[in-house]
């Protein structure tokens, strides 16, 4: 891969897609594809080059993995095509990881006849693309934070991008220590994830999907479900630092003595909220924990639990900031849900960078030209999941 010149597409994307990138030196057409099978989605990245000019662009979509045989079919459609611009002879290679890959693996090689299906490390292919999108990719990393009048600030440059913690959300979390391109440990982790978020969503709301469960939690209000510090002090208990929004109990105004509580008894909206707010801020304080611990500065959110939601990242950021005390960073990123299919895609062949381009132990790349913040920004809560 031709990683020169790389950048995140900036046309305008239907909600909840993720944006390509383009790769203006990539003149050879790259048939292998590449799929990170999860417990709740499969993610896919392949490429298609360019019909009116040089270079072409990587893609990716997702398919929650109970569609599983939409998700082989869209594959099989792929390399169909892929066959069309493949020398005969040429063996068509699927890269595949998640505990997917070796749940669907006689499926796939079923629907998959004649294409070489290679099972890659989950983990392994997390930090090759989380390293991927740090180091190659321009105005990918940013941090959010809604008390700021622009809430989302691009990274300009990583004077050292190890070590650095990255906390993976998907249905459960996992929480790496990266030391080098190659060293990496699981340090944590925990089973309340994005797969609790979505589990009690669908039975305490209406919500047939994690983005509509997203979209109701938008118009609620957690204070209607939530106990409060305010609730209980009646103002901010000051000498402990806490203000009176802060969440004392999620959850803590449904109970009632003597009362048998039914969801209907509160408006789906609140509930959404309160669950987002309860799994964030958990994930959140196990993330600060972690890397206190370990003395690392920057945090890195991915997995398609974040999905760019604003709520969610500032959410995060908060928790984050307020254990360390701002010590710390909370870092997200444009494609956060493609991390572990990127680095399956990346591990079929070595990076070509520019003569000066620099590795990941060395300084970010910031182009002269940014896109416009304010556009980004404008689109935050109607489009794609990965920002803009």
């Amino acid at each position: 891969m031709n990683v020169q010149g790389a950048s995140v597409s900036e046309a305008t994307y239907p909600a909840h897609e993720t944006r390509d990138i383009v790769l203006p030196n990539q003149n050879e057409h790259v048939t292998h594809i590449a799929i990170d099978i999860g417990g709740s989605l499969a993610k896919i990245v392949y490429f298609t080059s360019s019909r009116r000019r040089k270079g072409g662009r990587l893609h990716f979509k997702k398919v929650e993995t109970e569609k599983i045989d939409e998700c082989i079919d869209f594959l099989a459609e792929l390399m169909t095509d892929a066959r069309l611009l493949t020398p005969d002879n040429t063996n068509l290679v699927l890269k595949a990881t998640g505990g997917g890959a070796y749940l669907f693996y006689d499926k796939l090689q079923k629907a998959l006849p004649g294409v070489i299906i290679q099972k890659e490390d989950e983990m392994d292919c997390l930090i090759t693309g989380l390293n991927f999108f740090i180091a190659e990719i321009p105005y990918e990393v940013f941090t959010y934070n809604e008390q700021e009048v622009d809430p989302m600030h691009f990274e300009e440059k990583t004077k050292d991008i190890f070590p650095y913690m990255l906390v993976n959300i998907g249905s459960g979390v996992s929480i790496l220590k990266v030391t080098g391109p190659d060293e990496f440990s699981r340090i944590s982790g925990t089973s309340l994830g994005g797969g609790t978020l979505w589990g009690l969503m669908s039975l305490l709301t209406k919500a047939t999907s994690f983005d509509e469960m997203l979209e109701i939690s938008k118009d609620g209000d957690n204070k209607n479900v939530d106990l409060l510090v305010g609730d209980i002090y009646g103002t901010d208990y000051t000498k402990l630092g806490l203000k009176a929004t802060k969440i004392a109990s999620s959850f803590g105004k449904v109970f009632k003595k003597g009362v048998q509580q039914s969801q209907d008894n509160f408006r789906s909206s609140d509930i959404a909220k309160s669950l987002l707010f309860m799994v964030s801020n958990n994930i959140g304080q196990i993330a600060y924990l972690n890397a206190k611990q370990h003395n690392l500065k920057h945090i890195y959110f991915g997995g398609c639990f974040i999905r760019g939601h604003p709520i969610t990242m500032n959410t995060l950021s908060y928790a984050i900031n307020f254990w360390s005390n701002g010590d710390m960073k909370a870092l997200f990123l444009r494609h956060e849900g493609h991390l572990g299919a990127t680095g399956a895609f990346l591990k079929y062949a070595p990076i070509h960078r520019a003569r000066h381009s620099f590795s990941y132990s060395e300084n970010n790349f910031v182009p002269n030209q940014s896109p416009d913040p304010t556009s980004v920004l404008r689109v935050l809560e109607d489009t794609n999941v990965e920002l803009r």
